[in-house]
């Protein structure tokens, strides 16, 4: 095969496991912002990039397709997903419960020790990134802080939902240009209640500070779409 010119975006890959690690270059390039929400992801275009032929592109798409990254479109091809404020609205409330049960059963366990070592470097790392201005590296970071706590739960079954919500949330929050918290830094100050609930070692306050927390970040994210929702009518009524 001809060697092919790779895009800015893509380089050539080796034949092992293709789709899944086509997958992952789709997934970090919707998450990043490369790919807009309503883009054509040509298969022929990527497959030609990579080096590759459309097969594992096309069934990297339809993986993308069931974590609902992608969208497919009769006689078009695969779209990156349109998400809305309600949709945004929807995944928080699975979030809430996903994340509530999960830090109830780590601290039923009496595992919260063991983890909160590591997610007091993830607000730390978190407060950098806030103070660079870095929000969508933060959101990775704060993220990856909730992962820990649905790995450390010891039920799989949270963590695979978690980590498909997870790639809708950072693809959604790609568009967003800032968060709206009044002070820099506040969002991963308000990880410490969640790691002052679990050393307690109380389920109801460990939920109540579960619920409390994502609740912020729900109404703060999905007031944002909302917004952007709104202008972008009144910008197409014009």
């Amino acid at each position: 095969m001809s060697e092919k010119k790779a895009s800015p975006h893509f380089a050539p890959l080796a034949r092992d496991a293709l789709s899944q690690r086509i997958a992952r270059l789709l997934t970090d390039a919707i998450v990043s912002g490369q790919l807009k929400p309503g883009d054509r992801v040509a298969e022929s275009v990527v497959a030609r990039d990579l080096g590759v032929s459309r097969a594992p592109v096309r069934e990297a798409a339809r993986l993308l397709e069931s974590t609902g990254l992608l969208v497919s479109q009769p006689n078009r091809g695969f779209f990156v997903r349109t998400v809305t404020a309600e949709d945004l609205d929807s995944l928080y409330e699975l979030r809430i419960c996903i994340e509530r049960e999960a830090a109830a059963r780590l601290v039923r366990a009496g595992a919260q020790h063991e983890v909160i070592p590591q997610l007091r470097r993830q607000i730390e790392e978190m407060l950098a990134l806030s103070a660079q201005e870095q929000l969508f590296d933060q959101v990775v970071v704060d993220l990856e802080f909730h992962r820990l706590i649905c790995a450390a739960s010891g039920n799989s079954r949270f963590l695979a939902v978690f980590e498909q919500i997870a790639s809708e949330i950072r693809a959604c929050v790609a568009l967003i240009e800032r968060m709206l918290y009044d002070e820099p830094g506040q969002i991963a100050q308000n990880h410490y209640l969640i790691i002052d609930a679990l050393e307690t070692g109380d389920e109801a306050e460990v939920r109540a500070a579960m619920d409390y927390h994502i609740g912020v970040a729900r109404a703060t994210v999905v007031a944002r779409f909302r917004e952007l929702e709104r202008d972008g009518e009144a910008a197409s009524s014009a």
